[in-house]
């Protein structure tokens, strides 16, 4: 994996901007540690960080590839998962490869193809090409928003970066927010409206959708993906071989590299499905696979069941450990650490986000990079296969909102006085029914099945996205490259045309997901219930982060005042958390995490100098 940015003005002479080109790279030196490298033209500024996984001496980037006379350069950060496949295709169309890497691949793709490469891609991906012939740039996103990409224009000139924080490393951008933004962050948070960046002007490539900047330096954008609904012809049994069949071809894909590669295993079916697949696959080349937990200091004291987490995880994947061979290891987080990482959980995602759920999954990825530069993990099945239990709880599938954010009326509990008219339910709303308008329908549909695509397709453009955006930010911020089968857009595209009654099979949450791993995993993983990534429940915890958000109410200068209602946010320290019962967001944020959540609303506003736009 690595970083790109780059800055692209058609119309001016930008070749003196190369020491803010140099900036910006800087700021992805996390996402490639490895090598840095720089394309300079007169209105064209490349810049690339590399994490080496594949093809060292082959995969250097910025790429030039010269083909019938014309020049085409490639930054490119991601992972191509059908790079044989294309390149066969492309040595049948008569080009010729000088590498073995997958960033050759693309490229040469584009010369072939043009902009329509990006149909043949199944990956996690997110690119420029610079076509000096026609004199212009195409920036592209993968279909599930995997890999991440943000830009802005200033005085002309097209500003792009794998990060926030590249972008802002720019001088001439402003670091403001206005007051849409604040009500995106308080209504929406820590999720965002895809193609938004919370940031004034500055914007997100959403997930599926292209950028291209022309010669006469006017951008376009576009999406070039979207879900189809198709009819279902399989029956149920038909379904569980096809399901195991593409699940097993997108874990195996996945596991190719130069470097060590280890999973990921909670001891829930997601996690134990890819461990038992590349465990079988490791096995077969002789070599073992390496596997690792997260567990917190005392929580087994501490644990209580509910809805949303009903059992612990610590036995479940020692069971599976042992069951598929592995070299198990467990990533036990101190308390005092959580809490401390805070802080760089925002600036790895250079916004607030799930709190401790964001800063245990960066120390976790810390420890594993220590053995590893590649991981495997769980994340995109339950918004696929139908895991949570929004998809099963008729109050809650049926629900005419977010179903993660069933309570965003109780937000503006905790604003001041000069943002209580903020209009959160409004923006909610609107971005509810905006997503429904896009969902695709067949004819005669019933009722669940209405439901089940809608359910299915907010959980891919809203939840999924944010939890991927997590665990992106998380793993790349330790320089560890995580990829997520699950997020196969092969797997996607056919889970989304399940019936009700078949994805859900026998009526349970991935009720066809534990069908179709019947003989892969024992059977007590197979039909354990639910459980999401684990949280603290020790009471440390809550002490430490109510401690710490005393200290930023008692300080004035801290600039989360001019948001907050100082009293409110008093009255849920003072209970701990309990006054504020419902989730801000999900499943698990509820007390602590709220209030982690604000210290990190607080962390960010002054980390990055924000000025906020009333």
């Amino acid at each position: 994996m690595c970083g790109i940015t780059g800055l692209v003005n058609f119309k001016d002479n930008i070749v003196q901007d190369k020491n803010i080109l140099e900036r910006m790279v800087k700021t992805l030196e996390k996402r490639g540690p490895d090598a840095k490298g720089y394309y300079i033209s007169s209105n064209v500024l490349l810049g690339h960080r590399r994490l080496i996984v594949v093809d060292p001496k082959g995969g250097i980037q910025p790429m030039t590839k010269i083909f019938e006379g014309k020049k085409y350069t490639l930054v490119y950060n991601g992972e191509l998962y059908n790079t044989e496949d294309l390149r066969k295709e492309l040595i049948q169309e008569g080009f010729t490869f000088d590498s073995y890497s997958d960033t050759e691949v693309l490229l040469t793709s584009y010369i072939c193809f043009g902009k329509e490469c990006i149909n043949k891609l199944i990956g996690i991906f997110a690119f420029g090409i610079f076509d000096e012939d026609k004199k212009e740039v195409f920036l592209a996103r993968d279909q599930m928003g995997v890999k991440p990409l943000f830009y802005t224009m200033k005085d002309n000139t097209l500003v792009f970066g794998s990060e926030i924080k590249t972008i802002l490393a720019n001088p001439k951008i402003k670091r403001e927010i206005n007051r849409d933004g604040l009500t995106e962050l308080l209504g929406l948070g820590p999720a965002i409206t895809p193609g938004s960046a919370i940031f004034k002007n500055i914007k997100e490539i959403a997930p599926a959708n292209c950028l291209l900047i022309s010669s006469d330096n006017t951008i376009k954008t576009w999406e070039y993906w979207s879900l189809e609904a198709k009819e279902f012809k399989e029956t149920e049994d038909e379904a569980i071989v096809h399901t195991k069949e593409l699940l097993i071809d997108a874990i195996n894909r996945q596991l190719v590299g130069d470097v060590p590669v280890c999973t990921f295993l909670s001891g829930g079916l997601d996690s134990s499905a890819i461990s038992a697949i590349a465990a079988k696959s490791f096995k077969d080349k002789g070599k073992k696979l390496t596997t690792y937990s997260i567990e917190y200091e005392d929580n087994d004291k501490y644990f209580k069941s509910s809805l949303f987490q009903p059992t612990s995880d610590e036995y479940f994947a020692d069971v599976m450990a042992k069951f598929i061979d592995s070299n198990h290891r467990k990533v036990v987080l101190n308390h005092s650490n959580l809490a401390l990482a805070l802080n760089d959980a925002v600036i790895a995602r250079d916004l607030p986000g799930m709190a401790d759920i964001d800063s245990s999954l960066l120390l976790f990825c810390k420890e594993i990079r220590k053995d590893f530069v590649v991981g495997l993990s769980g994340e995109c099945a339950d918004e696929i296969f139908g895991g949570y239990p929004w998809f099963t709880r008729d109050e809650m599938f049926y629900l005419d909102t977010f179903p993660w954010a069933r309570f965003v009326n109780n937000r503006k509990v905790i604003v001041n006085d000069n943002l209580k008219n903020m209009k959160i339910e409004e923006l909610v709303r609107f971005q509810y029914e905006k997503s429904l308008s896009k969902v695709p329908h067949l004819d005669n549909e019933t009722k669940r099945d209405y439901r089940m695509k809608e359910i299915s397709y907010l959980n891919l453009k809203w939840f999924m996205v944010n939890l991927l955006n997590r665990k992106d930010r998380a793993s790349m911020y330790n320089s560890l490259e995580v990829r997520v089968p699950f997020a196969d857009i092969r797997l996607v595209e056919y889970a989304f045309n399940l019936p009700a009654e078949i994805k859900l099979y026998k009526g349970r949450e991935k009720g066809l997901l534990r069908a179709a791993l019947e003989g892969i995993l024992p059977k007590e993983i197979i039909y354990r219930k639910k459980s999401p990534y684990p949280k603290t429940h020790n009471p440390v915890y809550t002490d430490i982060v109510c401690n710490m958000m005393t200290k930023i109410l008692n300080d004035k200068s801290s600039p989360i005042h001019e948001i907050i209602d100082d009293n409110a946010i008093r009255e849920i320290i003072e209970t701990k958390g309990e006054s504020y019962k419902t989730p801000w967001y999900g499943q698990l944020m509820t007390g602590p995490q709220l209030i982690a959540y604000l210290i990190q609303i607080n962390i960010w506003l002054k980390q990055y100098n924000i000025n906020i736009l009333f």
